[in-house]
């Protein structure tokens, strides 16, 4: 896949832009204050799959926590400051690997400019995060309302105030809630710079909506090319973020751990509860980290030809059904055997 060559940028640890993987990002629901709840929710997304996480810093007692947050957590922690640079100062001294802010609501200059001397001595990165929410009173007047032109010229200017910093260790993300003006904007500014992009549709929603329009915002661009790492935000449990970012992944070629996943939609042919066992395989299956993929299909006279690049899968009938591997026909089981036999086989693989 053709991917915009972009700055490569070190985030502790890993890499973002250039021809690092895509990773995916997700923010704790927590209060940071609170150490131990904080430490257990990066601890459950960091199972899920979750590469880098970032907390809300709203208060100086927030920035204290870092310490033990940073201290305790493996994974890149970034610190998401507004208005007052001085968390932002206390975040970086206490250990965070990135910092998520908007210079133009810092504070002036001479702000900015402690800020990015601070970032530079300890080599963290700064994301400036741009949204339709937060967009400069000028700009918005200038356009009349949220445009792409403006998200881009809003994103152009707060990176100008760092760079007059002498500061380029710098991630841009250009979020807005709707998805047009969303992947329009980051197709501009695409085109304008070689920052990496982090994507994202900002306050998306609810799992299930939110799910979507995320999918076709962040899942579009990356297949234009476009795009180094992904948060998904969602109402709910952000561990939800990290499985619908991994699937969106999966879906345009970016990340090839763990099961692939398809079924059949069912139709008049189907003889067994296919959606009952297709929602039991893919729950067996959630946290496999086999490269391999398995199908659900509803029919035994189609479903091994129609799914034959699947790996492993079920094809059923009359009370009965197919373990097929590669499109060939394994055994002949129960319907009420077809789950765990499928599993059994699956366990064969390497």
């Amino acid at each position: 896949m053709l991917r915009k060559d972009t700055r490569k940028i070190r985030v502790k640890d890993i890499y973002i832009g250039g021809e690092s993987k895509v990773t995916i990002q997700s923010m704790t629901t927590t209060d940071t204050r609170n150490v131990e709840a904080t430490l257990g929710q990066i601890r459950a997304l960091m199972v899920a799959g979750c590469d880098i996480i970032r907390c809300a810093v709203p208060d100086m007692e927030a920035a204290e926590a870092l310490k033990e947050i940073t201290k305790q957590i493996p994974i890149p922690v970034v610190a998401d400051i507004h208005f007052d640079y001085r968390l932002a100062l206390k975040s970086i001294e206490n250990g965070i690997a990135k910092l998520r802010i908007n210079p133009g609501n810092i504070g002036g200059e001479e702000k900015i400019k402690l800020l990015a001397d601070a970032c530079t001595a300890r080599g963290i990165p700064i994301r400036i995060g741009v949204n339709s929410g937060s967009m400069e009173k000028d700009i918005l007047e200038k356009y009349g309302r949220v445009t792409p032109e403006g998200l881009v010229e809003s994103a152009l200017r707060n990176v100008e105030l760092l760079e007059n910093a002498n500061f380029n260790n710098i991630i841009i993300s250009i979020k807005s809630s709707d998805v047009i003006t969303m992947m329009e904007s980051y197709r501009i500014l695409s085109g304008m710079v070689d920052y990496p992009m982090h994507l994202g549709v900002t306050e998306a929603g609810t799992i299930w909506r939110g799910t979507i329009k995320s999918s076709i915002g962040i899942g579009g661009l990356l297949s234009e090319g476009i795009g180094d790492t992904i948060r998904v935000s969602l109402t709910g449990d952000p561990v939800e973020e990290i499985k619908a970012g991994r699937e969106i992944l999966k879906a345009t070629g970016h990340l090839k751990e763990g099961i692939e996943f398809v079924s059949c939609p069912t139709c008049g042919r189907t003889q067994i509860d296919l959606i009952r066992i297709a929602n039991e395989v893919e729950e067996a299956l959630k946290d496999s980290k086999k490269n391999i993929k398995v199908a659900v299909m509803g029919c035994v006279v189609n479903g091994p030809g129609e799914a034959k690049e699947a790996d492993i899968g079920i094809a059923g009938g009359n009370g009965f059904g197919l373990i097929f591997k590669k499109g060939v026909i394994l055994r002949k089981v129960s319907e009420s055997e077809l789950v765990s036999a499928l599993l059994e086989e699956i366990d064969k693989l390497n």
